[in-house]
């Protein structure tokens, strides 16, 4: 039987655990940091910022084709009105949301 006391003592903790939990620790902040949710005046801002985009995309694709319809309705030139209205709305659309998405944010 052995009987040295050190050898049923517990090992003491190694440096390298310790420098591992503390990196550990940082990532998990950095994680935490980095996904949570965006509170206040930024989500507001994008909630926006996104309704823009969507009522610039629906208006002006239902505006032309509704400017086109009583083209066709009133000059009978068939679908060719309405078609080209609704590129021209598209066009249009698409204009405003690169000039909204290229422009400094204050």
């Amino acid at each position: 039987m052995i009987d040295d006391p050190d050898a049923r003592d517990p090992v003491g903790e190694d440096a390298r655990l310790d420098a591992l939990d503390e990196r550990l620790r940082a990532a998990r902040k950095q994680e935490e940091e980095r996904t949570k949710p965006m509170v206040g005046a930024e989500a507001d801002e994008n909630y926006r910022a996104g309704n823009r985009v969507l009522a610039q995309l629906l208006g002006g694709i239902v505006g032309g084709v509704f400017l086109g319809w009583v083209i066709d309705r009133f000059a009978g030139t068939a679908p060719w009105g309405l078609l080209v209205m609704m590129f021209l709305g598209i066009i249009v659309s698409f204009r405003n949301i690169i000039r909204m998405s290229t422009r400094r944010s204050d």
